[in-house]
C-alpha cells in the first residue's frame, strides 16, 4: 500500500533518475506528522537528554500517547495559570456566612472560612506536582547514579551499594519518613521535597542496576572501551541512554506515590503546614 509522489512534491532525497520528465517513486504511506516527529527525534545529540525526548517523541507517533500528553498538558497548564483568574485562595472575604454551597461566583463552593474551594484545590494541585517533580527528579538521579554505578563496575562495590538499598527497602518509607518529620518538628518545603526524594530512589537504582548487568557486555559498550573512553563516559553516554525507558517508566509511577505520600503527610500535619492548601 502506497501512494505515486512526484519528485516535486518530496521532501526526502529518494530519486529514481534526472531528466526533463518528472521522476514519481512510490513509498510507504507514513503520515508528515510521523514523518517530522521521526526528524526532529534524530536531531538530538546523544545523551540521557536526547534519548528521552526521542522516547516522548516516539510516545507522540501513538494515538494514546497523543491522547495522554494532551491530557497532562491541559491539567500541567490549568494548575499553573488558573491562580492568576481566581480569587485568592486565602481570602475570606465573609467568614460569617461559613460554607457557601456550589454557584456562579464559587464554582466548588466556599469551605467553613468562606474561602474559595476551587481557587484552593488548584493551588494545591500546584504544589502537588511541584514538590512531586522536584523529588522524582532528585530520586531518579540518584538511583540512576548509583544502579549505574553498582552495575558497570559489579565486585564489593555493587555488593555494598545493593546490600545497603535492600537494607531500606527493607524500611517502609512511610514510616522512615514520619520518623523523619517528626525529628524535624517544623519542615520547610524545600527539606520535604529533600526527603521525598532522597527516600524514594532505591527501587529506580535496581532497575538500573540490572540493566547496566546487561548492556555493560554488549558489544557497542566493548568498542567504546576499545576507543579509549573511560568509565565515565562510557555510564554517561552509552549504558545510562539506554536505560532511559525504565527510568522514565519509574519516574511516572513515582509521582503518583510522591503525590499520595505528601497528601497523606500534609493531613496528618506534617507536610504542608495550614493554611497553604495541598
Amino acid at each position: 500500500m502506497g501512494e505515486d509522489l512526484s519528485f516535486a512534491s518530496l521532501d526526502v532525497d529518494d530519486v529514481t533518475g534526472f531528466g526533463p520528465e518528472v521522476t514519481t517513486i512510490r513509498r510507504p504511506r507514513v503520515g508528515i506528522y510521523r514523518f517530522y516527529l521521526h526528524y526532529f527525534s534524530q536531531s538530538f545529540t546523544p545523551g540521557m537528554t536526547g534519548s528521552l525526548w526521542r522516547l516522548l517523541l516516539r510516545a507522540l507517533t501513538s494515538p494514546s500517547g497523543r491522547l495522554g500528553a494532551i491530557i497532562v498538558a491541559l491539567l500541567t497548564l490549568f494548575v499553573f495559570i488558573a491562580p492568576w483568574m481566581l480569587p485568592d485562595p486565602a481570602a475570606m472575604p465573609d467568614l460569617m456566612a461559613g460554607a457557601v454551597p456550589p454557584g456562579a461566583g464559587h464554582p466548588f463552593g466556599t469551605d467553613q472560612l468562606n474561602r474559595d474551594v476551587l481557587s484552593r484545590v488548584v493551588s494545591g494541585g500546584q504544589i502537588s506536582l511541584s514538590v512531586a517533580g522536584l523529588a522524582v527528579l532528585l530520586a531518579v538521579t540518584l538511583g540512576a547514579l548509583v544502579g549505574g554505578l553498582a552495575g558497570f563496575y559489579g565486585g564489593w562495590l555493587d555488593s555494598v551499594l545493593m546490600r545497603l538499598v535492600d537494607g531500606a527497602l527493607a524500611i517502609p518509607r512511610l514510616f522512615l519518613l514520619l520518623l523523619l518529620v517528626a525529628v524535624w518538628e517544623q519542615m520547610p518545603l524545600g527539606a520535604l521535597v529533600l526527603v521525598l526524594g532522597a527516600t524514594g530512589w532505591f527501587a529506580t537504582s535496581r532497575i538500573v542496576r540490572g540493566e547496566v548487568l546487561r548492556l555493560r557486555e554488549a558489544e557497542f559498550v566493548l568498542a567504546a572501551t576499545a576507543l579509549g573512553a573511560g568509565p565515565g563516559r562510557i555510564i554517561l553516554r552509552h549504558l545510562l541512554p539506554n536505560v532511559a525507558g525504565p527510568i522514565l517508566v519509574a519516574a511516572t509511577l513515582g509521582v503518583g506515590d510522591v503525590i499520595l505520600l505528601e497528601a497523606g503527610l500534609s493531613y496528618l500535619g506534617i507536610g504542608v503546614r495550614p493554611p497553604t492548601p495541598s
